[in-house]
């Protein structure tokens, strides 16, 4: 039941996404339940001990740290709500530390391969799935956003008259980012061409299926995923590497990097820093291709 109350705080009142709270979910059910069949203990009787033997578990099974570190979060975030309810007494989180684990630094495509793609007649024709295949692509790397605020997206969120999309992001804060020229007409001749299909019922949602149906997050997944095989040989192909795409090419064209965290909607600048690391790697590659000392 505690979890039941601090999924639906998530989705009520901090507006977590359904992908988000599904992960909060799995997190603390896997907790509850090995708390269960070790302790013989529900979730709230949980103490120091018995997180730390549950860390040291997770570990001993080949949990990466990353994903321990995540299932730490999560606990301490369930913890803290129920001091607030006064569920508990305390929380067993207080004395855990998470393991340390290294960031990886975001895997981008360089932006000459994605032009070439994009601009490709071989791989797009007028066709409505195929417009709506390179839309999909498209407003992913001329504006940054993440799969969750591109399946939202509605019609009504393009504003033609001043060449921007309004996103909701996490949290369902808003955001407004300037589309590109090029972005702006291949919105206009997607949104007529839908007008065209006969679909048996209509949605709001700018990105559909050939059905008519509102895209899911499988689906843009894997469109986005069958393209970028065509131009990238690296194991990620994912909706998320145009957005790295996008930031990392900002950045290298003298972008703000307050900026790129405004037009990425992060809540803070370290998230964005990342960015920076990709940028030194390309500078010392440059320097060892172009210095004769190097």
């Amino acid at each position: 039941m505690a979890i039941e109350i601090f999924l639906s705080y998530l989705a009520n009142e901090k507006r977590y996404s359904p992908h988000t709270i599904l992960s909060y979910k799995n997190d603390l059910c896997q907790f509850r339940d090995y708390l269960l069949t070790t302790f013989e203990l529900n979730i709230l009787e949980a103490q120091y001990v018995q997180v730390r033997d549950y860390i040291v578990h997770l570990m001993d099974n080949g949990t990466g740290a990353n994903s321990v570190s995540r299932k730490m979060s999560a606990l301490r975030s369930f913890y803290k709500h129920n001091l607030r309810l006064a569920m508990v007494t305390s929380s067993p989180m207080a004395q855990i530390r998470s393991p340390k684990a290294a960031k990886p630094l975001p895997v981008f495509i360089d932006d000459k391969k994605l032009d070439q793609l994009l601009d490709s007649e071989v791989y797009f024709n007028p066709t409505f799935s195929s417009v709506r295949d390179k839309l999909i692509l498209e407003v992913l790397f001329g504006t940054g956003m993440r799969l969750a605020e591109l399946i939202a997206l509605k019609d009504s969120d393009v504003d033609f008259y001043q060449g921007s999309v309004k996103v909701r992001g996490k949290g369902d804060k808003q955001r407004i980012i300037p589309l590109p020229k090029p972005l702006i007409v291949l919105l206009k001749d997607f949104i007529d061409l839908k007008t065209l299909q006969i679909f048996d019922n209509k949605t709001e949602a700018l990105i559909v299926t050939d059905k008519g149906k509102a895209a899911s997050r499988p689906f843009i997944y894997s469109t986005v995923k069958s393209y970028l095989t065509y131009v990238s040989t690296q194991d990620k192909k994912s909706p998320h590497v145009l957005r790295h795409s996008y930031a990392t090419s900002l950045l290298n064209r003298g972008a703000d990097l307050n900026a790129i965290k405004e037009l990425l909607g992060h809540a803070s600048l370290a998230s964005t820093e990342v960015y920076t690391h990709n940028s030194i790697e390309r500078l010392k590659t440059i320097y060892k291709q172009a210095h004769p000392k190097a």
